[in-house]
């Protein structure tokens, strides 16, 4: 099935709402290794006061219809794509429209669940569909009639008492099934979903700072770190050839950097002198606060949920300061350097003011991060309701306004901060 040109069927397309008229967001979901392993897309009205479930729904099928504008893939990257189908979806041609090799199809916990539609998911997983089955809290009919046809399974951790998750994930498990364990907070409630045998896990609970005593960046992020202080002091680019020296490995990063960058040039660069003439201090400055975020010894920056998050952040931001102060070059740098490091207070395992110490940063950059404050502070809040626009949807509305920006606006940035942070993740 081609997926450049995706057109829904005539009857589907004439009932859809546009898609300006929606906010999107994207929710990691996690490996047992707290790597990435898909995202789930949700869709809330922009218009003020909640979104229902009917307009939620609506938002999906006109996100969905819309597909080829949209740009599926620059919003999940390598990822699959959790997508939520009500009945109507289900039983419409539109649903052909979706691209299976990529995409699973969340059965949300109000559909009902008759012979037709047992028949019509047996149809469509035999065409190749797979199917998880949304917000499950207890054993019951419903559950055993569809089991045997979805292939992950997510619960919600928060409506259920130890024995009781726990009886759940035994019976589950005893099918074979995969469990997703959704609304995880906290990391404690992760480390007892790991215990119980989850597969994947769906929450914030990898962006909440937990304050550890003692805890160290590791060797590599360290230099990063050092380094990163140093290019914003302004140190010549000689000393800052002879610090990236002494580490082997992020000298390799650097030239894998800048040979992979468009502009760069055009013959191999082979050493670091010519690499950070090419690259510049502002973009050396980027790169070393976004690669500080990805794990040590990691295979790949888009295998770190942080590193993910922080640069869709940061670029986020940089765009939205491009838009509403043009031409402007140092606002963008600095909502851009506010977003990535909104997240250092998280990878170092402390407060946002212990993260900050010894950091040379403009006041409203501290500001911002520290109370979310200023021109920025409004822009950081923004990307982060967002980020729970299921609960936030008001307060998203209310800062686009505040920063004159429209809904369709703001998509057309986020799609933007979603290729550029999955291009990011192919350099590393």
């Amino acid at each position: 099935m081609e997926h450049s040109t995706l057109v829904p069927g005539r009857h589907a397309a004439a009932h859809l709402p546009r898609i300006r008229e929606f906010f999107l967001a994207r929710q990691p979901i996690l490996n047992r290794d707290g790597t990435l392993y898909a995202y789930e897309l949700l869709f809330r009205s922009a218009a003020a006061g909640p979104a229902s479930v009917t307009d939620d729904l609506a938002a999906t099928a006109a996100v969905i219809a819309h597909a080829s504008e949209l740009g599926m893939e620059n919003v999940i990257g390598a990822s699959l794509a959790f997508i939520n189908v009500n009945a109507e979806v289900l039983f419409s041609d539109f649903v052909h429209v979706l691209p299976r090799d990529t995409v699973v199809l969340e059965v949300l916990e109000t559909v009902d669940v008759t012979n037709a539609l047992i028949t019509r998911i047996a149809h469509l997983a035999d065409a190749g569909y797979r199917f998880a089955l949304d917000d499950v809290v207890a054993d019951g009919e419903r559950l055993e009639r569809i089991l045997p046809l979805v292939d992950i399974i997510k619960i919600d951790v928060k409506q259920l008492t130890q024995p009781a998750l726990r009886a759940l994930t035994e019976r589950l498990k005893r099918e074979g099934k995969r469990l997703l364990a959704e609304k995880v907070e906290t990391p404690e409630q992760f480390r007892t979903c790991l215990d119980l045998g989850f597969d994947y896990f769906q929450g914030y609970y990898f962006a909440k700072p937990s304050v550890l005593a003692g805890r160290k960046l590791a060797p590599a992020q360290a230099a990063l770190v050092r380094l990163m202080v140093q290019v914003v002091s302004g140190m010549n680019t000689e000393d800052l050839e002879r610090t990236i020296k002494q580490d082997a490995a992020l000298g390799l990063a650097l030239l894998r950097l800048v040979n992979a960058l468009p502009a760069g040039s055009e013959k191999p660069v082979d050493s670091l002198g010519q690499a950070l003439q090419l690259i510049g201090p502002r973009q050396l400055q980027r790169w070393l606060q976004i690669l500080v975020y990805a794990e040590p010894g990691a295979t790949g920056a888009g295998t770190s949920p942080l590193l993910m998050t922080a640069s869709t952040r940061g670029r986020l931001l940089e765009r939205i300061a491009e838009t509403v102060h043009p031409g402007e070059r140092t606002a963008a740098d600095c909502a851009f350097t506010v977003g990535v490091m909104s997240l250092m207070d998280v990878l170092l395992a402390s407060t946002m003011e212990e993260a900050l110490e010894g950091l040379p940063v403009a006041p409203e950059i501290r500001e911002a991060l520290l109370e979310r404050k200023g021109p920025y502070g409004d822009m950081l809040q923004l990307a982060e309701s967002i980020e729970h626009v299921e609960d936030d949807a008001p307060k998203v509305a209310a800062l686009l306004d505040k920063l004159g920006l429209s809904a369709e606006d703001f998509n057309a940035l986020q799609l933007e901060a979603f290729e550029w942070s999955g291009a990011l993740a192919h350099i590393k």
